[in-house]
């Protein structure tokens, strides 16, 4: 539903009751946070019964005077809907509401939305319908205890329309994507040169199994390149292959910005509800970027399986630290999800540069954590 849909949907009668759980102080008083300690994880609610959870708020803060670097990543959400034991939700909190990198920015989106201070109060307004029982969990991997708020504002019903596909989404990363090497390479070919005809080796944003339909992801790349050369780190074409048709697919883009309906290697940031960038880089390409596109007006729908993907740099010749956060409705059940890397494999690089792979290792152990 769009925003011109919901507001002439107001006066419709609505069924169902509006309920919430919340972090709020039951004593009465003003402590109205959950607290959590370096390494715990628990249930900050488990809903009973058939809803549609349609508003998540959280925000979150160290509880100490200082405060602790690319906390957003330190922080794992997970959801789980109707008894299931593994989540159909798991990504690191900052992902999950839209930007990586562990940074926070004011932005706003029709569905995901960071707002002041410094985009610290995050906010989903994706619909996550549910049968039997909704569970969300917070793990926290962060080195000192953490106050953690929140709102979840759902629906309550007698039952759920059987029509209704269950809200997922999952975080992904490669650092750095397996490029070429640069060695004796030209700068045109390695930017612009050769031929993917298979669409093997592209960066996958979502690979799942059944039935559903995409609705979106985050992207989130750093460029790890160092060079004075034309240093555009987006040249490599958008692939959405559905129910396992073969290269062509009947998807297919012409470039990262412009599946992220901007053009003509931006770097200004904007933000529209459906589309965005919210980190734009530095000076040739270089630093962070964050972008966005969400599918609410357009799903792709899939019968038996989707894998949406795109090619890291034209013919994948990059070799960039790249993130994504996926989001996408489906009958159940879903297809297990990979380990969720520790916090190490999560945490971002430095912005100091060169990079080289032997200090990546240093960081991560191994390339791909």
């Amino acid at each position: 539903m769009n925003i011109e849909n919901a507001i002439q949907s107001l006066s419709t009668k609505k069924t169902g009751n509006r309920k919430r759980e919340s972090s709020y102080d039951r004593t009465g008083g003003n402590k109205d946070y959950f607290s959590f300690a370096p390494g715990e994880k628990k249930d900050i609610c488990h809903i009973k019964g058939a809803g549609a959870i349609t508003h998540i708020w959280m925000t979150m803060a160290t509880d100490a005077p200082q405060e602790e670097a690319f906390l957003p990543r330190k922080i794992v959400l997970r959801m789980y809907w109707d008894g299931e034991t593994e989540p159909s939700v798991e990504a690191p909190i900052g992902d999950f509401f839209g930007m990586g990198h562990g940074l926070t920015r004011n932005y706003t989106s029709a569905l995901l939305m960071m707002s002041p201070e410094d985009g610290k109060a995050f906010n989903s307004f994706f619909r996550m319908p549910y049968a039997i029982d909704a569970r969300i969990e917070i793990e926290s991997e962060a080195e000192l205890p953490i106050k953690f708020y929140f709102y979840i504002d759902y629906e309550q019903y007698d039952s759920l329309p059987e029509n209704e596909l269950r809200f997922h989404a999952q975080w992904h990363r490669e650092c750095p994507t397996e490029g070429i090497a640069e060695d004796g390479v030209d700068n045109a070919y390695y930017e612009f040169g050769g031929k993917n005809t298979t669409g093997d080796g592209n960066y996958v944003i979502l690979d799942a199994a059944g039935q559903g339909h995409y609705v979106g992801c985050n992207f989130n790349v750093h460029n790890l390149r160092d060079t004075r050369e034309w240093n555009w780190y987006g040249e490599g074409d958008d692939m959405i292959f559905i129910d396992g048709e073969s290269w062509p697919p009947t998807l297919h883009g012409t470039g990262m910005e412009d599946y992220f309906n901007t053009a003509w290697c931006p770097q200004q940031e904007v933000c529209t509800p459906y589309h965005g960038i919210i980190l734009g880089g530095g000076p040739n390409w270089s630093g962070k970027i964050s972008t966005y596109r969400y599918h609410l007006l357009d799903p792709v729908m899939f019968d038996s399986s989707i894998k949406v993907t795109i090619e890291h740099g034209h013919n994948n010749h990059r070799s960039d630290d790249v993130s994504s956060t996926a989001y996408w409705y489906q009958s159940e059940p879903h297809q297990s999800f990979p380990a969720l890397p520790k916090v190490e494999g999560r945490m971002p690089l430095p912005d100091i540069k060169p990079f080289n792979e032997k200090s990546m290792q240093g960081i991560f152990g191994h390339s791909n954590p």
